[in-house]
């Protein structure tokens, strides 16, 4: 294992929820930058395919980031075949859309497993990967204006991201003394799967253009970004923080 972390030139990151979207544009970036990139996913052809697509210095995985015993296998894998990890993102997230009283208690759990509860495993086994090899690294977790303002027909989503939120400042204070950063990114409407029934009606399309001042949505290449600029130096004094990437829809007091 030791000789296999020395071969490693390039630091290695490991974006979750990367065979699509905001996910698969972070690996890109971030592989763009210089990293080494695993690619998570519970779409285990997808993710494959995704990393098949950024080419030398990218590999797919498997795992299920709702699943416990999936979390751990990745990361002994990781540990044995990659070495430590300098950055990880949190991007991984569902959903499960429905009227309140509909909701059952099953789809509420299974959203919180994947979006708050991964989110915090993943963020230790990497923290201790970190404070073991005395790398100060950085985690990015994935939130949503949805932290601050709300939708009633996804409740445990908001409530996951809410969470999120406070979840990136008491990891951030914890991990500090060991020089390791936790921030967070929370857009809003951007291009991608789970936007796809908004985009197909131009009703609800509308809506979010009138609480958007932009007057677009956003693409994940822009979430990207930002995700890189969060595991950069370039972002050294930055902590406990979550950036909003919502084309100004938290500024708005009134619909315009």
């Amino acid at each position: 294992m030791k000789g296999v972390h020395r071969m490693l030139r390039r630091p290695l990151a490991l974006v979750t929820g990367a065979a699509q979207g905001i996910g698969f544009a972070a690996a890109r970036k971030l592989k763009e930058d210089g990293f080494q990139v695993l690619l998570a996913d519970i779409n285990a052809d997808g993710v494959k395919n995704a990393a098949q697509q950024l080419g030398q210095d990218s590999t797919g995985l498997a795992c299920d980031i709702g699943n416990t015993d999936e979390i751990n296998s990745m990361f002994d894998h990781i540990d044995e075949h990659f070495g430590p990890l300098t950055v990880l993102v949190n991007n991984a997230g569902i959903a499960r859309p429905n009227d309140f009283l509909d909701t059952s208690i099953d789809d509420f759990r299974a959203v919180i497993d994947v979006n708050l509860t991964g989110t915090f495993l993943t963020s230790q086994r990497a923290a201790r990967m970190m404070v073991e090899h005395k790398i100060k690294g950085a985690i990015v977790n994935m939130s949503s204006i949805n932290a601050v303002v709300s939708i009633p027909t996804i409740p445990a989503y908001c409530a996951s991201k809410g969470g999120v939120m406070q979840l990136t400042k008491a990891t951030a204070l914890a991990l500090a003394p060991h020089g390791i950063r936790v921030n967070a990114v929370g857009p809003g409407s951007i291009d991608t799967e789970m936007l796809a029934g908004v985009n197909a009606n131009p009703e609800a399309m509308q809506m979010v253009m009138s609480r958007t001042p932009l007057k677009r949505i956003g693409s994940p290449d822009e979430i990207a970004s930002v995700i890189a600029f969060l595991a950069s130096d370039a972002a050294s004094y930055i902590t406990g923080e979550t950036i909003y990437v919502d084309g100004g829809r938290l500024g708005m007091n009134y619909t315009c």
